[in-house]
């Protein structure tokens, strides 16, 4: 069936997205540019995976699925916000940055 194909390209792409934002967040040099991985990558990553549980149990259960919906709005909502208070937190006590982290200038004038 092509719906299984489907559902296995979304699954391992949102597999290596997921894997991708992991590795960044290990890998990158300061708090502010290690906070992407997370945000970015690893939330398109669950989009996949959560499109894939939609393919598949709506194509086998002849219903739709409203849980998985749920939970990407969830997701697509509480990740960029929960970024944000992050960073803004990080800026308010003052953690240490890279130098070539953008924004520096910014920062130290206020």
């Amino acid at each position: 069936m092509i719906y299984e194909w489907i559902v296995s390209v979304l699954l391992l792409l949102g597999g290596i997205l997921i894997l991708i934002g992991s590795i960044g967040l290990v890998k990158m040099p300061d708090f502010f540019m290690r906070l992407h991985g997370p945000t970015k990558a690893t939330t398109l990553g669950m989009a996949c995976l959560l499109i894939a549980a939609m393919i598949y149990f709506s194509a086998t259960h002849a219903s739709y699925s409203f849980k998985e919906i749920l939970i990407s709005i969830f997701l697509l909502i509480t990740a960029p916000i929960s970024g944000y208070v992050l960073i803004k937190s990080a800026i308010h006590h003052k953690l240490d940055m890279r130098k070539d982290t953008q924004g520096v200038d910014k920062i130290e004038k206020d």
